[in-house]
């Protein structure tokens, strides 16, 4: 009998919404010293998948409720890169799974649909598909690994949210429209990717000196590029709203590869004709701070899961759940600006670590939100990798230039879509 699991608090949402444009897939990319080969790398997706059971399932629709079940199907090819990233994964030529592997040069992408894994989980695979490609190699690897998996790495499918849950509260969800960045899209569908890799003892540096965190400087530099680059449109009822994931493991005990977060929102209300950049880094601060606490990322997460808990919703087909998630999807989506996610330092064990140059991440875009922002650090490279599907760059440019400012220089990369 072929083993299955529900979807998790925060995965239910994604296959209701899902679309061809809007395809709830994030992107997580290592990027090597050396040249890939896809025949190792192919070979190493075969081992790590067999024994990564989380990442070796498809997406089934039952009449009340989709679920995950163990995909026999044979592995997934793995395919040197020729498209745009965060393409839908849902697709039959991928044998039913839910993520892609490609390569390019020196990179190793991994793609995966949001109802598997959040981007902790999808990180935990793609360390140790890259780990398991440098065993094969490099013959020293292999031999004082031989062929295991790392002490860190989790397999864990516990659902956390049930775990955790302890009592419905009231929403803490912004709902009121913010300002959506508009303006001319790149042609044929196109995904813009800017990558601005800036040394992390220069940006904690910043941080420190402004008294806030790498991940809070972030946030308030959007902000800032946001209101310089869209001033007139910026206003108390169209105010400027940053969503953050934020990593729950830390505050409740947890180790899961399943998703495992909640959103908080930085808001920016201008009520002033004129914002310093120190204005706008203590109003994200005090925003932030308020609502990272355990108390209210546990208030958040059950609100959330009392309504999946209510007999009566269980019992209701899944047509109509669907139909419900996209209306209530549809009001809120629009309640942010942009997403920026912090992935924070990525660990690797030191002698993986040397072949290693840098980690990146980005999402795909959403209902409004045509502009994203992925972060993640390695050893001194940290790495921000802009999503895109305007032709316009000027936020961006506002963004990297402000850092530059500020002391913190950065070498930037595109995909070139924006010359085309």
């Amino acid at each position: 009998m072929r083993r299955w699991e529900k979807l998790d608090n925060s995965a239910i949402l994604f296959p209701a919404i899902a679309t061809e444009h809007m395809t709830n897939t994030y992107r997580l990319s290592v990027i090597l010293k050396e040249r890939i080969r896809g025949d190792l790398l192919q070979e190493a997706l075969e081992f790590v998948l067999s024994r990564f059971p989380g990442f070796r399932q498809r997406l089934r629709k039952g009449f009340f409720w989709y679920y995950l079940e163990e995909n026999d199907y044979p592995v997934p090819r793995v395919h040197e890169e020729d498209t745009y990233p965060c393409r839908s994964t849902r697709t039959n030529d991928n044998n039913n799974y839910l993520f892609r592997v490609t390569y390019y040069g020196r990179r190793i992408s991994l793609e995966v649909f949001h109802v598997l894994a959040d981007g902790t989980g999808g990180f935990e695979f793609l360390k140790e598909l890259t780990f398991a490609y440098l065993r094969l190699s490099h013959d020293a690897l292999m031999e004082a690994h031989k062929g295991s998996f790392s002490a860190d790495t989790s397999i864990n499918r516990d659902d956390s949210f049930i775990r955790n849950y302890r009592k419905a509260s009231r929403s803490a969800y912004a709902v009121k429209r913010a300002f959506l960045i508009k303006g001319e899209k790149l042609p044929y569908k196109g995904f813009g990717v800017v990558n601005a890799h800036l040394s992390v003892s220069e940006i904690k540096k910043l941080a420190h000196s402004l008294d806030v965190s790498i991940n809070e400087l972030c946030v308030a530099l959007f902000i800032y590029a946001t209101y310089k680059s869209y001033r007139h449109g910026v206003s108390e009822k169209r105010p400027i709203r940053v969503a953050v994931p934020v990593n729950l493991r830390p505050y409740f005990d947890s180790n899961t590869t399943k998703n495992f977060f909640v959103m908080v929102s930085a808001e920016f209300i201008p009520t002033k004709d004129e914002y310093s950049f120190e204005e706008i880094v203590s109003i994200t601060k005090r925003s932030l701070r308020k609502q990272i606490t355990k108390e209210n990322l546990e208030s958040i997460f059950s609100y959330n899961v009392s309504g999946q808990q209510i007999l009566l919703a269980r019992t209701v087909p899944l047509v109509f759940k669907n139909a419900g998630l996209r209306a209530i999807y549809s009001r809120s989506a629009l309640a942010n600006t942009t997403t920026v996610t912090n992935m924070g330092q990525i660990n690797v064990p030191d002698d993986y670590a040397a072949y290693i140059e840098s980690f990146q991440c980005f999402l795909s875009f959403s209902k409004g939100q045509g502009l994203k922002l992925g972060i993640a650090s390695f050893n001194d490279v940290l790495t921000l990798s802009f999503s895109t599907e305007f032709r316009d760059t000027t936020l961006i440019m506002e963004y990297l230039r402000k850092l530059s400012q500020l002391g913190v220089s950065s070498c930037i990369e595109t995909n070139g879509v924006f010359y085309e």
